[in-house]
């Protein structure tokens, strides 16, 4: 019998192509009325490429994206507090990539319309609420653009909402959580057209817990004139008393309420402020998550993805982990078929990892680096190790790769989410 899948972004999306995969049908259900290649820069980890690899987008993923070789931290100053590499540079067997969302949630649409039928990836289909059948569940959609019923109900075996961090299925679960916490931060995020900086296939982190700049190439080629698409995040702790406009969760950016923090961060490497006003469109985000919750299945429903485990955008994890539940619920529904056993053999594995994610993410994860050389050394350093030792460095770096699950050693020795003899099986 179909699984419904409610949410047709990139966990969802790669939770159909593993279940076609496996030869399980399966049908997904979308809000919008058209599926656009919307958003920013994303990075995928190696533990969440391997399983795209698995699905036999390689090929695609070399086309699209860049493979990050290096992630390095660097002070509000410039200078470099730590380095490592990434992807096949670290020692994975698999690279990790640098993309643009959109890009990747394209090429994931385009496949899986290709390998299900265009049949059954359905737009203006926005999940009202389900009941439980004999056989399964049904669910309801309407078009939210119109607010009619979108073709009915349908049925099949289970529910899988990937309807993100706004899911409704997660209101009908949890109807009094509120909307998504605010921690007074706020990302303003944009792409511009620049020269390559460091290795060009560098993601860099700059600042410290209150200012921060991200950025990294998205694309591998150059233009014509010789530039790159370039990646950025500026960031803000903004004062107790700010009033943000909550209404809006992703408005245009107005350059002049925060290019002015920004102004001095011209480095011999890169250049921070040309970055932000050079950029045809820069938006503005929260920083947001939830709190973890103590359930996610409900009888033949279950939560996945952001809907799930939202949280803060730090240590590339959250596409990333979207995959890896697509592919744990994928495995356990090869062992017990689409049913409530397969759903709770899938949340007792992810929830507590994911967990553990959300609150790591909260204390900054890796970049926590940048905060205690801000503490140590405001007005700057000559060398790093002055601040900060070798040893917390790398124990800070080892830690948030256990909890994240791509430790290389471990990964590498680890055998697929979804085994090759089990989808010969299928």
């Amino acid at each position: 019998m179909t699984v419904l899948i409610a949410g047709g972004g990139i966990g969802g999306l790669t939770l159909a192509l593993s279940l076609h995969q496996i030869g399980v049908p399966a049908k997904v259900f979308e809000s919008v009325a058209e599926l656009k290649p919307l958003g920013v820069g994303i990075n995928v980890l190696p533990h969440a490429v391997r399983e795209l690899i698995e699905l036999g987008l390689m090929d695609k993923l070399n086309a699209s994206g860049v493979r990050t070789r290096e992630l390095a931290y660097f002070s509000k100053h410039g200078k470099p507090i730590w380095s490592e590499p990434r992807g096949l540079e670290a020692g994975y067997k698999w690279p990790q990539f640098s993309i643009h969302r959109g890009t990747l949630q394209q090429l994931l649409l385009d496949t899986a319309v290709e390998r299900l039928g265009r049949e059954n990836i359905l737009t203006s289909h926005h999940l009202t609420g389900w009941t439980e059948t004999a056989n399964g569940v049904r669910a309801d959609f309407i078009d939210r653009a119109t607010g009619k019923a979108a073709a009915g109900s349908y049925d099949g075996a289970i529910l899988i909402a990937a309807d993100g961090i706004h899911s409704a299925a997660r209101e009908k679960l949890y109807p009094n959580e509120g909307p998504p916490i605010w921690n007074g931060r706020i990302l303003w995020r944009g792409v511009t057209p620049a020269k390559a900086f460091l290795t060009g296939r560098t993601m860099i982190m700059a600042g410290h817990e209150i200012l921060k700049f991200v950025c990294y190439p998205i694309s591998k080629e150059p233009d014509a004139a010789g530039n790159h698409l370039i990646n950025w995040v500026a960031e803000r702790h903004m004062p107790p008393t700010y009033q943000w406009r909550r209404e809006d969760y992703n408005r245009a950016a107005r350059l002049e309420e925060f290019l002015p923090w920004f102004e001095s961060w011209q480095f011999d490497w890169l250049d921070v402020p040309g970055l932000i006003r050079n950029c045809p469109h820069a938006y503005e985000y929260p920083l947001v998550d939830r709190d973890p919750v103590s359930q996610w299945t409900f009888g033949k429903v279950t939560l996945m993805g952001d809907a799930a485990h939202p949280m803060y955008p730090i240590g590339s994890n959250g596409a990333s982990q979207a995959i890896l539940d697509a592919r744990v619920i994928t495995r356990e529904i090869l062992a017990h078929g689409p049913t409530q056993a397969a759903l709770l053999a899938y949340e007792a594995e992810r929830r507590p990892a994911t967990t553990d994610l959300v609150l790591l993410n909260r204390k900054n994860g890796p970049e926590q680096v940048m905060q205690l050389v801000e503490e140590r050394a405001p007005d700057g350093f000559e060398v790093v190790t002055d601040v900060l030792s070798q040893q917390e460095l790398e124990d800070i770096a080892a830690n948030y790769k256990r909890v994240a699950g791509f430790q290389v050693e471990a990964l590498n020795a680890k055998p697929p989410i979804v085994s090759k003899d089990a989808r010969a099986r299928a």
